[in-house]
């Protein structure tokens, strides 16, 4: 990430929409995903469990600065599937968030129009059933100190409810991972800096 943001919103498990129109019917299903390999094993496994529909068209989006995103028409005309479902990603403002729409035809054809109401609908609807949440980007800071700084350590957490202390090491050399939501990175930073004594070993974004 480029810059600091607090978070960003998500749907917290799998749901599903329906679309039919002129005998096809549009079953969308939405999933929280967090890297493609996720996207690969999802769309694979429904390829094999719906293998009698005629198309599995699919987005995604993935990130808290939402920047990592595709689209498939999966043979539909260019522009129909893909993009109206990408389309209702952006509109709720989400991210991690795969959606699958698997259209069975009916056998009379819906034209450009029809389709992309089609496939925005049955995604709307996937999302209009799942329960959207709210996510904070957090990292983790690793530092090392001698004991004797380490009432100014805790002090630092304590002040602050939004620190968390995720792991720790007390002896003569004193070693503590603390995680926080990102935008209060360079603040934390910063007063670590000014305890005397302390050595930041690494700076994680969490995912």
């Amino acid at each position: 990430m480029t810059q600091d943001t607090d978070g960003y919103k998500t749907i917290k498990g799998e749901s599903q929409g329906l679309y039919r129109e002129k005998g096809s019917k549009f079953i969308a299903m939405a999933f929280p995903v967090k890297e493609t390999d996720q996207v690969r094993e999802i769309t694979d496994r429904l390829r094999k469990e719906y293998h009698d529909a005629r198309h599995h068209c699919y987005a995604y989006m993935l990130g808290a600065d939402r920047n990592t995103w595709r689209v498939n028409d999966d043979g539909e005309p260019s522009g129909t599937a893909g993009r109206p479902i990408l389309g209702q990603i952006n509109s709720s403002e989400l991210t991690d968030i795969l959606i699958v729409v698997i259209r069975y035809f009916g056998g009379t054809l819906l034209g450009v129009s029809g389709l992309i109401t089609a496939y925005r609908t049955a995604a709307a609807d996937a999302i209009a059933n799942a329960e959207i949440v709210s996510r904070k980007v957090t990292c983790s800071i690793a530092i090392g100190f001698p004991y004797i700084a380490l009432n100014d350590v805790m002090k630092l957490v304590k002040e602050n409810h939004e620190i968390e202390q995720t792991g720790q090491s007390f002896d003569n050399i004193c070693s503590v991972t603390l995680s926080l939501p990102i935008s209060l990175r360079k603040t934390v930073i910063s007063k670590l800096q000014k305890i005397n004594g302390i050595t930041i070993s690494g700076v994680v974004e969490d995912k």
